[in-house]
């Protein structure tokens, strides 16, 4: 039986987020909406062995959640490939584990795309706690705002608002280069037909890999009619080995699509 949607939630653990993520996504999704929950879990060792029964047992109450265990840390982008044998949906849900709901934001999402089929993948308004828009919508990467955002923030706030799109108009529709990968909604037959992330990441910047694949042959389109909650925090800026995956997989990115400097 074919789903509506599928969403994926990768977990290293982060089992209280997902948690939450979860009981606020069946509360404001209608039933109607017939979908299919995969959580894969990166981090289910012995020192978590207590945390993950308790898990395991909250989330059995929901028919349409499916737990794997990945047995190891496969990383994001391979962690959310590893569903890609499975999906039956008509769109997919990339998610991640520190998102709430406030509202069904499925539902006009899937509406927008089905009623404009040149959009490949959407990302809502991502806002933080406070009600505070993100700044996860961006133009294309170059290696100087990756700079600025790794080692000089705040030193260039012009270049940064601009690299943000922060003169944007949020109140319509409107494509994006590079949606940050915290919550995105693709077509799964255009997930597929591009082989999901691409495995040489194993954290960071294959959001912004998968999204210049989206819009090489299809569009990104930011959605404002539907919102969810990011907590977000940002671990490479606090976290030595983060932080060397960050660099090593801005390095790849550049190599693979070429040095765009400015």
């Amino acid at each position: 039986m074919s789903e509506e949607l599928s969403v994926c939630i990768v977990a290293y653990h982060n089992y209280n987020d997902i948690k939450r993520a979860i009981e606020t996504m069946e509360n404001y999704t209608p039933a109607k909406l017939t979908k299919k929950v995969y959580i894969v879990d990166n981090g289910n060792t012995s020192e978590w062995e207590k945390e993950n029964k308790e898990f395991l047992k909250v989330i059995e109450q929901y028919p349409d959640v499916e737990y794997i265990d990945a047995y190891k840390n496969l990383g994001f982008g391979k962690g959310n490939n590893a569903v890609l044998p499975f999906l039956k949906s008509k769109y997919h849900c990339i998610m991640n584990p520190d998102i709430v709901f406030k509202e069904d934001a499925f539902t006009p999402i899937i509406k927008y795309m089905d009623d404009n089929l040149g959009v490949g993948m959407v990302i809502p308004n991502i806002i933080d706690t406070s009600g505070q828009r993100q700044k996860v919508y961006r133009l294309e990467l170059t290696v100087f705002d990756m700079f600025i955002r790794m080692f000089a923030k705040g030193l260039f706030p012009k270049r940064a608002a601009k690299h943000t799109m922060q003169d944007a108009d949020y109140s319509k529709p409107f494509q994006v280069p590079f949606g940050q990968g915290s919550f995105l909604v693709i077509r799964t037959e255009l997930f597929r037909q591009i082989n999901g992330f691409d495995d040489n990441f194993f954290m960071y910047v294959e959001d912004a890999d998968l999204c210049k694949r989206v819009n090489n042959v299809s569009k990104l389109m930011y959605y404002p009619n539907a919102t969810v909650i990011h907590k977000w925090e940002q671990g490479s800026h606090k976290n030595k080995t983060l932080f060397k995956y960050h660099v090593n997989s801005m390095k790849y990115y550049f190599h693979k699509w070429g040095y765009k400097w400015f």
